[in-house]
């Protein structure tokens, strides 16, 4: 670690930017739809790129980095920001932020087991008792008593919500394994540019083939999602995905992926606060356990 523990202050502050982005998308999704969301954040995400790289580094876009670095910044962009956020947020549609970032925590497990396969990193025993207790975490919150209104269905949350959920939790997971893969040394804002310009094109293809382009610009109209829109670009893809970058090559991946993971645990009190959710017993040992999880997951 560093002496300064900078690497271990941005895994937390991304962990912060990432509660407030997961609460104002959340809104933001309910009042516009994903697809709008989802481009919309990303092209505002851009621009504050553009304008850092431009007062920063004196030219508009990372033109300094290597083909290498843009083969896998960019298939990163793709898994993480199209195929892994639209996932990520269908699910608001369904359920409540708390939940989807909950099952989120499945992301870090996920990148372990393809870093094995991909980058051949090891898995220990530790490892799997990790992802015992995060299953579990997630288990006691999306599981409850059987319903008799429900034909005893055991399961309480909309079944496509917590697939979508999962799927972004894939699609987070792979697409941190080909950040790594390409970022190497290289400065973070500056990757994290590359995968915002990829994942701009592809939402431009998936609504271009959808032919959605009316209805995400009658959405983005809506001027009560505006606000929360532009306040989770700047702390999700343009702050709090930069330094969760900066936070793995300051310190251990392991260290950053703990401290970034505590994102249910910081969720939790904005929840109540805002949106007036009531939390139970199961829902905050299932988030405790997670973290817990996460923390054997990577010792």
């Amino acid at each position: 670690m560093q002496i300064n523990h900078i690497g271990e202050i941005a895994g937390i502050v991304t962990a912060i930017c990432w509660t407030i982005s997961a609460l104002s998308f959340s809104l933001a999704t309910r009042r516009a739809g994903p697809l709008a969301i989802n481009i919309g954040r990303l092209v505002i995400a851009m621009i504050m790129f553009l304008a850092w790289s431009r007062i920063a580094k004196g030219h508009w876009t990372p033109s300094d980095a290597s083909p290498e670095a843009w083969k896998w910044l960019s298939l990163s962009g793709f898994l993480g920001f199209v195929a892994g956020d639209y996932c990520l947020f269908r699910s608001y549609s369904y359920q409540s932020a708390k939940l989807s970032m909950l099952i989120m925590s499945l992301a870090p497990p996920v990148a372990a087991v393809l870093g094995a396969l991909i980058l051949h990193e090891r898995l220990t025993l530790l490892n799997g008792v990790g992802m015992v207790l995060v299953l579990s975490g997630i288990a006691i919150v999306i599981l409850k008593q059987p319903d008799p209104e429900k034909n005893g269905s055991r399961l309480h949350y909309p079944l496509k919500g917590l697939l979508f959920a999962l799927g972004g939790a894939i699609g987070q997971g792979a697409g941190a394994v080909f950040s790594k893969l390409g970022m190497g040394d290289y400065d973070p804002f500056s990757s994290t540019q590359i995968r915002v310009l990829t994942g701009i094109i592809g939402f431009v293809v998936i609504i271009t083939f959808a032919r959605q382009w009316r209805s995400v610009g009658y959405s983005l109209k809506n001027n009560k999602a505006l606000t929360p829109l532009f306040i989770g670009s700047f702390f999700g893809p343009f702050l709090g995905v930069s330094l969760s970058l900066f936070a793995f090559q300051y310190t251990t991946v392991g260290i950053a992926s703990t401290l970034i993971a505590t994102v249910p645990l910081f969720i939790l009190i904005p929840s109540v606060l805002i949106f007036h959710e009531k939390l139970n017993w199961k829902e905050i040992i299932g988030a405790i356990l997670a973290v817990m999880g996460m923390v054997v997951f990577f010792l």
